[in-house]
């Protein structure tokens, strides 16, 4: 009878510790616009048709979404994008989705805001190379934009800043949708497989990636070294105030990254594989490394779980309608 109360009693702390970890990773129900320019539809698809308008690039043949593909999580599905020059980029478009719940934005952090982050690709030489005031100059031509524009900003009408201030909240509104992870979280025990619920196991677990990848958004918001072979030195560029600041990168958010290989901010790692068996090396083992990044060994059916797991991040449904853009 002690046996069983015992057994019962040590079920139910189980369970109330898987509610309390699967608690940290509820999704929230409000896209925060706190401190910043106030959500309105017509602002937000005012940004959306410039986010797709290739009238932003030097060329009038690129577009954000070029970088940013919503078929492909809102990246690029090649190691690295192609720019306005006709050559690879050196680091991969990081995802437009969820960046309301980012900050600071690239890869290296050099962009406080969304508004700061949309001017670099465009009027980057080497990426959309275009200049925004040649854009509000041709914008003024276009009846449907002055009219949008109009509406949407009547004291202040077509400049760079309400370009880029729509643009931003466009972004804002680039959420993923529910998932079965978000299901299972809710209370769906049948939201996600066997496989899925030990793969969590092993990602908050053994393979610690939890440590990093986080809340509802699977990221910290913080920059780690995370033992790549390459030169690039990341956010020491920025901030060199540290010398653990040396190659470290964003975490990135996990949310449909099935969608979203090749891997990594150099795009190095094609496949989740490939992602899994880095993390398990240790990385290459440099001072500036995150303390967090030890070698460890799963196995066959760990790895399995794992990606299992990773696929019930990823939305069931993603519908992202191209826009009518004005003449």
């Amino acid at each position: 009878m002690h046996f069983l109360v015992a057994a019962s009693l040590f079920a139910m702390a189980a369970a109330q510790s898987a509610a309390a970890d699967l608690s940290a990773y509820k999704r929230p129900l409000t896209v925060p616009f706190e401190r910043v320019t106030p959500y309105s539809p017509q602002l937000a698809t005012l940004g959306k048709m410039l986010f797709f308008d290739p009238r932003l690039s030097g060329n009038k043949n690129m577009t954000c979404a070029s970088c940013h593909n919503p078929s492909f999580g809102f990246e690029t599905p090649v190691k690295t994008p192609i720019g306005a020059a006709n050559t690879a980029l050196a680091r991969q478009a990081p995802t437009v989705l969820n960046v309301a719940w980012v900050s600071p934005f690239f890869w290296d952090g050099r962009a406080q805001n969304l508004e700061e982050q949309a001017a670099g690709p465009i009027t980057a030489a080497a990426e959309m190379n275009g200049k925004l005031e040649t854009a509000v100059a041709e914008m003024q031509n276009i009846p449907d934009y002055k009219a949008w524009f109009g509406e949407v900003f009547p004291d202040k009408g077509i400049t760079r800043e309400t370009i880029l201030t729509a643009i931003a909240t466009y972004e804002r509104t680039v959420v993923s949708n529910w998932s079965p992870f978000d299901r299972w979280v809710d209370g769906d025990e049948n939201a996600v497989s066997d496989s899925a619920k030990r793969g969590f196991e092993v990602f908050t677990g053994s393979a610690g990636c939890s440590a990093c990848h986080s809340g509802w958004n699977f990221t910290d918001n913080k920059f780690h070294d995370i033992g790549l072979p390459d030169e690039d030195m990341g956010r020491f560029k920025i901030d060199p105030s540290s010398p653990n600041n040396q190659h470290a990168f964003k975490t990135p958010g996990l949310r449909n990254t099935l969608y979203r290989g090749p891997y990594m901010h150099d795009g190095s790692l094609k496949s989740m594989d490939e992602v899994i068996a880095h993390y398990e090396s240790g990385g290459v083992g440099r001072p500036s490394q995150d303390a967090a990044m030890m070698p460890f060994l799963l196995t066959d059916q760990e790895r399995d779980d794992l990606i299992a797991f990773l696929g019930t991040l990823t939305a069931e449904k993603q519908d992202i309608p191209l826009p009518t853009l004005p003449n």
